[in-house]
């Protein structure tokens, strides 16, 4: 009797379980195993499983970490496939973050190359004692640069897509700047010469700077970069035929030989720098990184050399003599009263009046926001490097080749202070306003 009263060792355990089961059932089971800390936070969690794991929630302090570690996570491309590894883009090497960032200081190095050619021209001798063949040399070179930069069927494409915008912004550049040109040079009385040289210098494509200063100022970057291709190979027949029309009445304009000498300096390089693009890619890709640089310095010391080249004759047409113990700033006081001044203020209008009339032309033609800034931004800035070539290599007078020279220093100035004044205001907020249809080719 007494056997049949004791508990068995056997039935014991499975009653301890069930009582424990049941009030696991009420609160749930928190198991914090390592291999599930990674897990989403889950607030909470009921049902019969044993073993359901929770991850416990972290601090504020712990997810801000975390996030701030994502955002620094290489860009991860999308792909197709059942590929077990994503291939990630990778980071550029630290020397060409170096070479592009000294590449966008192109204003800087044409302001300190002017004020050395002010005082003390002889620093570009050795340059200007080979011109004008160094110009044409230096300009080639340039467009090559630009042209291992560029294919022919990419421009194609891009041109295809949005053809209104393009042909648009290419029409405002060679009737604003040309017009306007011959304007300021009659409102001002300047001489034939410099007229000439305005003049020249409003004929002229967009220059490549402006592709940089419209990435700077958010607009439509592809749209910059396809109106400056496109302006620079109509160069070839537009530049020449302008000038004719508009300065032929001040000097002799020999238009053939400035289109054969636009399309030799211009046209040519671009059209070998794409084609070594596809013929010799892994070559071009080694000298790609140093382009923009070697473009910017080339530029920098074309204008810089035939402004020193010209000083002289600029200071002896200041109405007051030039001392030699002048400080620097009675210098420069003195020396802009003069006709450089006048050059100058010429100069200065007819690039404000491209950036507010390409602006306004873009808005009435009722773009976006940011080819308006694109726009702009192209009319604005002009090819000056071609302009001094041009006028090096086809006027007697040497003076005709100054508006382009100081336009080099002007133009990135203004354009760079457009550039950052728009970077700070969202293009967005501009197209809130309810006003006409939009376009967007």
């Amino acid at each position: 009797m007494s056997l049949s009263l004791r508990p068995s060792p056997f039935t014991s355990p499975p009653q301890l379980r069930q009582r424990i089961f049941i009030v696991r059932h009420k609160t749930p089971v928190i198991s914090l195993r390592p291999k599930f800390t990674n897990l989403l936070t889950i607030p909470a969690v009921y049902g019969n499983s044993e073993h359901f794991p929770v991850t416990p929630s972290k601090p504020r302090w712990e997810n801000l970490l975390y996030t701030t570690k994502l955002r620094n996570l290489p860009m991860i491309k999308a792909v197709h496939g059942d590929s077990e590894h994503s291939p990630v883009t990778p980071e550029k090497p630290r020397w060409e973050n170096f070479l592009a960032t000294a590449a966008s200081l192109y204003p800087l190095y044409v302001i300190v190359g002017w004020f050395v050619a002010c005082f003390k021209p002889s620093a570009f001798a050795w340059f200007v004692k080979r011109g004008p063949a160094s110009y044409s040399l230096s300009l080639s070179l340039i467009m090559l640069a630009m042209g291992i930069t560029l294919e022919l069927k990419d421009l194609i494409r891009l041109f295809l897509e949005r053809p209104l915008s393009i042909l648009f912004g290419c029409a405002a550049q060679y009737t604003i700047m040309p017009s306007f040109a011959l304007l300021i040079s009659k409102i001002l009385g300047l001489t034939p010469s410099l007229s000439v040289g305005l003049i020249l210098l409003g004929c002229c494509p967009g220059g490549t700077a402006s592709n940089v200063v419209t990435l700077i100022a958010q607009g439509d970057v592809p749209l910059s970069i396809v109106m400056t291709s496109c302006t620079t190979l109509a160069a070839v027949l537009l530049t020449p035929l302008l000038t004719k029309i508009l300065a032929g009445t001040y000097v002799p304009v020999d238009a053939i030989q400035l289109s054969i000498s636009t399309l030799q300096v211009v046209v040519a390089p671009i059209l070998l720098g794409s084609y070594l693009k596809t013929a010799v890619p892994a070559a071009v890709k080694i000298v790609t990184p140093f382009a923009p640089l070697f473009a910017v310095l080339a530029s920098s010391l074309l204008a810089c050399s035939v402004f020193s080249e010209n000083i002289v004759r600029l200071k002896s047409m200041v109405g007051a003599p030039l001392a030699s113990d002048l400080s620097p700033l009675q210098y420069a006081r003195t020396l802009l009263s003069g006709e450089l001044g006048v050059v100058m203020l010429a100069v200065a209008l007819l690039h404000y009046a491209g950036f507010v009339l390409g602006y306004i032309s873009a808005a009435i033609g009722g773009f976006k926001e940011p080819q308006r800034r694109a726009i702009s931004i192209e009319v604005g800035m002009q090819n000056s490097s071609l302009g001094v070539v041009l006028a090096s290599s086809h006027f007697t007078s040497p003076m005709v080749a100054v508006p382009p020279a100081v336009s080099a220093v002007i133009m990135n100035v203004m354009g760079s202070s457009l550039g950052f004044l728009w970077r700070y205001k969202d293009p967005s907020d501009s197209e809130k306003s309810p006003k006409a249809n939009k376009i967007d080719d």
